[in-house]
């Protein structure tokens, strides 16, 4: 039954008259199929009441209820309603998943699928072909055969498209209808000729052989259907691809010439097969960065996103190719559409000269707002390229992040700016101070913990190295007594570091790791007893290999170890675990992987 709309409802704007539908009283209302005559309007709605509750997932249906509902549906072909019908067979197709027996309605699909009703078939023969097994294929496949060829295009593309779908189960049978593929190759629909070129593909894709010859006698006879155009550029890629030819091939050649076809689709397939093409020098991109530059003014704003982002990829290897578009991607710069105006501003940061530095991140600041976390990333890689390009601008790019850094974002969106900074402090030892400043002011606000900790880390490595390292022991000391035990436990690390390196620093500390003794944690307790005994020490040299230069192992390697030492155990007691045979760890901090799996789930 359908409920009356709430007030709430109607304040908001929006009624969902299935909302609150109830399994039970659908399937009894299903009972009404087997009325005669048939109501079709009524059987209609029942019948979309079934389809959504199959769809949503609200009330997942049992086997013996789909198969109840099944053959309830089945009375429901004595009407010659179109409408009907057609939902019929999208029943049909969803309840075959859950139902058992449901191919006693083989022959009524046959029945419909040769009727004369053009607006039935095509739905009918794709109902067919979902509830047909290897034992019931020989039966359709003369239907299937004559429909693959026949004139009403909307039949021909439904089989084509239910072959393909046939062939994941039943493949040899399938590949017998390849003279039929071939015969609607040559239709003049281009939706035929498109599905057509995919299931021949599909038939002939594990001979090389045979794919060559398909693809070589396309190349030499124009296909009227931009989709298959952009198919068997694709198939002429990945051949290029896998026997290693160069731009001397047909294949490329065929590729290139497609970038003067008049469908736009065409040509920037053909474009972007070209930048994807492992054998393309930048010599060869000129063509191909021709076209895409032309695209940068077209008054579709998809031509534009497109080409914008070909582009970027562009650039990331081959940034002088791409310098020859620089005066239109600053036109993008105010596009409204905000992808389209970020992927402009990355793709210049890539490709632009250190003065014009400053005014780029100053526009892409304007809207950093107002874009998705996936863009913002890109603008973050951007950035991170820039630095190791120009490194006496670090403190334009490290303003920005920090800024980046306290606006609403994901977690990887976070990490993205947390890497960049780190990678830029490791390369440029100016921008050191600055970094860590800013790493500092986020930890104090920071919600995901694996981040916390790897700037903890950073802190005990790095910023011991710096003129006053005294200034970072009150943001390490805050996450002491704030944070989650993972972040405690890297909190008192970082601070025995610090300990080890600086003298002067050394009574205050030992006082903040004894009250961590104390902690309600057991990693964090243990480490501080650890790095309190180890400091008691007199030995700087012990200090510093204890605690600031520690054996740096592999964490999969030392597991596998211990596992395999803990198996040999059994048999050998005497025999100690001998830590050499552990590989060692050489990631820098920026690559490091997230502490622990827990870790993860945390930051989540």
């Amino acid at each position: 039954m359908i409920h009356k709309r709430d007030k709430k409802d109607e304040e908001d704007g929006f009624f969902n008259p299935f909302a609150r539908l109830d399994k039970t009283s659908v399937l009894q209302e299903a009972r009404v199929f087997n009325e005669t005559p048939v109501n079709p309007r009524k059987c209609s709605l029942i019948l979309t009441k079934i389809l959504y509750l199959i769809n949503t997932g609200m009330a997942p249906l049992t086997t013996l209820e789909a198969t109840d509902a099944f053959f309830n549906m089945t009375k429901l072909f004595q009407s010659k309603d179109s409408t009907l019908r057609r939902l019929v067979y999208i029943g049909i197709k969803e309840l075959s998943r859950m139902a058992e027996n449901v191919y006693v309605v083989t022959s009524s699909l046959t029945t419909d699928m040769n009727a004369k009703d053009d607006q039935c078939r095509p739905a009918a023969l794709r109902a067919l072909c979902q509830i047909t097994e290897a034992s019931t294929f020989q039966g359709i496949e003369r239907y299937m055969k004559q429909a693959i060829v026949d004139r009403n295009p909307t039949v021909s593309s439904a089989a084509l498209v239910s072959s393909l779908h046939l062939a994941k189960n039943i493949p040899d049978g399938v590949k017998r209808w390849a003279n039929e593929a071939q015969e609607a190759l040559n239709s003049d629909n281009i939706m035929v000729q498109y599905h057509a070129l995919g299931l021949l593909y599909h038939i002939r894709k594990s001979d090389r052989l045979a794919v060559t010859k398909l693809v070589t006698k396309l190349v030499r006879s124009p296909m009227k259907s931009p989709f298959a155009v952009c198919q068997l550029i694709r198939i002429s890629a990945k051949l290029i691809e896998d026997e290693g030819a160069g731009s001397d091939s047909i294949y490329y050649d065929y590729i290139e010439s497609c970038l003067r076809h008049k469908s736009e689709m065409v040509v920037y397939e053909a474009a972007n097969a070209i930048i994807n093409l492992s054998c393309t020098s930048q010599r060869e991109l000129g063509s191909a960065i021709s076209v895409l530059q032309l695209m940068l003014s077209s008054s579709k704003s998809t031509n534009r996103f497109a080409a914008v982002r070909a582009l970027n990829k562009i650039a990331m290897n081959h940034p002088n190719a791409v310098m020859a578009c620089n005066v239109d991607l600053e036109n993008l710069i105010t596009d409204n559409n905000r992808s389209i105006a970020t992927l402009a501003i990355t793709t210049l940061l890539k490709t632009g000269n250190e003065s014009s530095v400053e005014r780029l991140m100053k526009q892409i600041a304007s809207f950093m707002s107002e874009i998705s976390d996936e863009f913002k990333i890109v603008v973050v890689g951007s950035t991170r390229a820039l630095c190791a390009k120009f490194p006496r601008k670090h403190t334009v790019m490290m303003s920005f992040l920090s800024s980046m850094l306290h606006e609403e974002g994901g977690y990887e969106y976070k990490k993205s700016i947390v890497d960049t900074i780190i990678a830029i402090i490791e390369d440029n030892s100016e921008a050191k101070e600055t970094g860590l400043a800013y790493l500092c002011e986020f930890i104090e606000d920071c919600e995901h913990t694996s981040l916390a900790v790897k700037i903890l880390y950073l802190l005990g490595r790095e910023g011991v190295k710096t003129a006053q390292p005294a200034k970072y022991i009150r943001y390490i000391y805050n996450r002491l007594i704030l944070e989650k035990s993972p972040v405690r436990a890297a909190a008192v690390s970082s601070l025995a570091k610090f300990a080890a390196h600086c003298e002067d620093l050394l009574p205050q500390i030992l006082v903040l790791l004894e009250r961590s003794v104390l902690d309600a944690d057991d990693e964090v307790r243990d480490r501080a007893t650890y790095y309190l005994n180890i400091l008691a020490k007199q030995s700087k040299s012990t200090k510093m290999n204890c605690i600031s230069n520690p054996l740096q192992v592999s964490i999969v390697g030392l597991e596998k170890a211990l596992s395999a030492y803990l198996q040999d155990t059994h048999s050998n007691q005497e025999q100690s675990f001998d830590i050499k045979q552990v590989p060692l760890s050489t990631a820098p901090i920026s690559g490091l992987l997230d502490v622990t799996q827990s870790i993860k789930s945390d930051s989540k």
